[in-house]
């Protein structure tokens, strides 16, 4: 009996160790999470970068890394002039994971919407930002800029860089 008693103790000590990994609804991460989470992101950016990185070397399509951390099919792209925002765009595009997967059939199309009221993915709309009229562009996109650390909760796991075939309509 006392061994039962000795092994439950040790169990419920051992299991006093909380690790608070995400803040509760509504709450807030203190800085010391904050600093954890930061260091999670950095960490997985640099790993990223190197796998995507070595799948361009072995691609026949150049690439081309942007200020925002994404790669593109046009050099110089994020050098070209900026459409202004509220003004209205048309768009479609693909997502593809990194053994060229298409991940859904249909692709996410958006018909005159203005830049500043939309929502979509932040390498999405940077990039928009940068095409011309009826113009293709392929993006490489590291998680952070795509669906992060909670995916799209459907078919987009967390933690997923994306290959991202744009069309400005």
């Amino acid at each position: 009996m006392k061994k039962i008693l000795f092994i439950s103790i040790l169990g419920l000590l051992s299991c006093n160790r909380n690790v608070q990994t995400h803040p509760p609804v509504g709450g807030v991460l203190s800085k010391k999470d904050l600093d954890v989470s930061k260091e999670r992101m950095k960490n997985l950016n640099t790993i990223e970068r190197t796998h995507m990185q070595e799948w361009i070397n072995g691609q026949s399509v150049k690439y081309y890394p942007t200020q925002l951390n994404y790669w593109v099919t046009v050099e110089g792209f994020d050098k070209r002039e900026r459409r202004p925002d509220n003004s209205p765009i048309s768009y479609s595009y693909d997502l593809y994971d990194f053994d060229e997967t298409k991940i859904y059939d249909q692709p996410v199309e958006r018909r005159d919407v203005k830049f500043g009221h939309f929502d979509e993915l932040k390498a999405v709309e940077d990039a928009l930002h940068f095409m011309h009229n009826g113009e293709e562009v392929t993006l490489l996109v590291p998680s952070s800029l795509a669906y992060g650390t909670y995916g799209d909760e459907k078919k987009i796991d967390n933690d997923i860089p994306l290959i991202i075939k744009l069309k400005a309509l």
